[in-house]
């Protein structure tokens, strides 16, 4: 089974969550760390060390899902990732939205974290879109 960390500068990962909840209910494999200005980098580190923690355990891997690329999110998580000595294997992607929170259902059940962050951007990639005018009125029923 694979775990999650939404990792993210600001309280854009705890608002997720709490917007994915409004649409899934409890999401019990994943859990938000915000970079804040008041806990600085090494509060952050230490709120993302208590969270890998926290999602290793009975975890096949953690799927760590950064708001971007290159920023201490993704440093920190990559320095975990990257490390022979973590356990269970852990991999990162950038670029976390609400889609892509609702699509981790899709890949909770896999044993292999990289297999697992591959499939979650391939089910993501198809929900960036421009909106373009049609010439038939969309409804909201379903």
């Amino acid at each position: 089974m694979i775990h999650f960390i939404v990792a993210t500068h600001g309280p854009l990962a705890a608002a997720l969550l709490e917007s994915g909840r409004m649409v899934y209910g409890e999401l019990p494999c994943v859990r938000a760390v915000c970079l804040t200005e008041r806990a600085g980098i090494e509060g952050f580190r230490r709120d993302f060390s208590a969270a890998l923690e926290a999602t290793s355990v009975s975890a096949d891997g953690v799927l760590v899902l950064c708001d971007m690329q290159s920023g201490t999110p993704w440093n920190v998580a990559c320095e975990a990732a990257f490390s022979p000595h973590t356990q269970p294997p852990v991999a990162v992607v950038a670029g976390v939205n609400f889609p892509m929170l609702l699509q981790t259902d899709e890949v909770t059940d896999a044993r292999d974290v990289h297999q697992a962050a591959a499939r979650l951007l391939e089910l993501t990639l198809p929900t960036l879109v421009q909106a373009k005018p049609v010439d038939t009125a969309q409804t909201d029923d379903f």
